[in-house]
């Protein structure tokens, strides 16, 4: 462990489990204090494993300082009470904030329902951007500070091909994933209108994205569908977890960027270390 992230306060939405509890316990591991964000405290639900308590167990198991804070990011009057109960748990303004928590449904555009679609934008694109103008005064204030969105390759725009023979449309749209690509899209573009506003104050603001999908258990089930199967190589938690956190800690010119993780941890030769801030062993990582 490198302690980097000593004396720095930081926000992770999305914790109580997957990548959002992984990135969590990565920069408490090396020294931040963490607000972990969900809706999901200490009972599981939506059919999923993981809770705030579960992750904030496994922080101060490791002698890592951690705050719990409930929210539905849905919720505009809930999710305005996130950076203040933040920043009073743990004693002072945020230096990270990490928006990696997702709205994440699969339908057909043409019939998207449009409560599920407003929830969509609701929690991918508007929270991240409230979130980050919560921060930003502290940020600017102090002349640093990261911003670290968990974006999807499902924004970007892929060709549309013939279909096959004795394939329908409805087989085409099985994916679903227009309609969160959409959203995602939308938070890429704020990322670099944001990284412009502030370029020269100090605040890096960036985005990162699986290269295909992290193997989170979530994530796999519906993962090689959403990207194509001819090239889903899922990578590991440890991996995607390792660029945020190379993020999370980034000199004042990286910013504005949209990018892979993979291509984050190769062009800039990062070790990679399990969630406790160890390097993993090579042949653990190939």
């Amino acid at each position: 462990m490198t302690d980097r992230l000593h004396g720095r306060r930081a926000i992770v939405t999305g914790a109580s489990r997957g990548i959002g509890a992984g990135i969590a316990q990565r920069l408490a591991a090396e020294g931040a204090a963490v607000a972990i964000v969900a809706r999901t405290v200490d009972e599981p639900r939506g059919g999923f494993d993981g809770t705030l308590a579960a992750t904030a167990d496994l922080i101060r198991a490791s002698g890592g300082t951690v705050a719990i804070v409930a929210s539905a990011l849905e919720d505009p009057e809930s999710r305005a009470r996130i950076v203040p109960e933040a920043e009073a748990a743990l004693g002072g303004p945020i230096d990270i904030l990490v928006n990696n928590a997702a709205a994440a449904m699969f339908e057909p555009l043409r019939s998207y329902p449009a409560k599920r679609a407003h929830l969509t934008f609701e929690v991918n694109v508007h929270a991240p951007l409230d979130l980050a103008q919560r921060v930003i005064p502290g940020m600017m204030e102090r002349g640093e500070g990261w911003i670290v969105n968990i974006t999807s390759g499902t924004a970007r725009i892929r060709p549309v091909e013939p279909l096959p023979d004795g394939q329908t449309d409805l087989d085409a749209d099985i994916h679903g994933t227009a309609l969160y690509g959409m959203s995602k899209a939308a938070q890429d573009r704020m990322t670099a209108g944001l990284a412009a506003e502030l370029n020269g104050t100090g605040i890096r603001v960036n985005a990162v994205s699986p290269r295909s999908a992290v193997a989170t258990a979530g994530a796999l089930s519906v993962a090689s569908n959403m990207v194509g199967s001819q090239w889903f190589v899922p990578e590991s938690l440890e991996e995607m977890v390792e660029a945020v956190t190379w993020l999370c800690a980034a000199a004042p010119h990286h910013t504005g960027n949209v990018e892979a993780s993979l291509d984050i941890l190769e062009r800039e030769k990062v070790t990679v270390h399990g969630l406790d801030g160890r390097p993993i062993a090579k042949e653990q990582n190939a």
